[in-house]
């Protein structure tokens, strides 16, 4: 690069650059009157409108289709929701079961990886299942008690 001489550089007034300059209020009138936007709540997939050069036209050959399909999917999900809905509730009862379910399994099987607390799980269900056996099902009058509280269950969850 060249140095010039200091006699040659130009010299630099900044009032004069500073009454050259638009006021900003000006610029910022320029630039909403220049894009034009229109509101327009009325029309579907059309979220505004601006007045553009030929060359934005071009593009918006291209991308309004695309704005259009996108203002009609939440009208089509509503429906698609309202018309599936009790298949939709069932499918997600029976995802959220399966995980349930994996995630009980996956406990139960970081418990029984635990020295000694697997086989004291296991010994304390063995205890209960003996319980149970000499409590309802070594007499018959205590089956027929265990029959008859089944039976009562049975009728409270259907109703008869």
């Amino acid at each position: 690069m060249e140095s010039k001489p200091l006699n040659e550089i130009e010299s630099f007034d900044p009032i004069k650059e500073i009454e050259s300059f638009e006021p900003i209020s000006e610029k910022i009138g320029n630039i909403v009157s220049s894009s034009a936007a229109d509101f327009n709540p009325d029309k579907v997939g059309k979220v505004f409108t601006t007045s553009t050069s030929t060359t934005d036209k071009a593009w918006q050959e291209y991308i309004e289709p695309v704005f259009e399909v996108l203002g009609k999917i939440p009208e089509s999900l509503s429906g698609f929701f309202s018309d599936y809905q009790k298949p939709l509730i069932t499918l997600g009862l029976i995802l959220s079961a399966i995980v349930s379910i994996k995630v009980i399994l996956a406990v139960l099987d970081a418990i029984g990886d635990i020295p000694l607390l697997g086989p004291l799980s296991q010994l304390v269900g063995l205890g209960y299942i003996l319980w149970f056996v000499y409590r309802y099902l070594w007499k018959a009058e205590n089956r027929r008690e265990l029959g008859q509280e089944f039976d009562a269950l049975k009728n409270q969850i259907f109703g008869r």
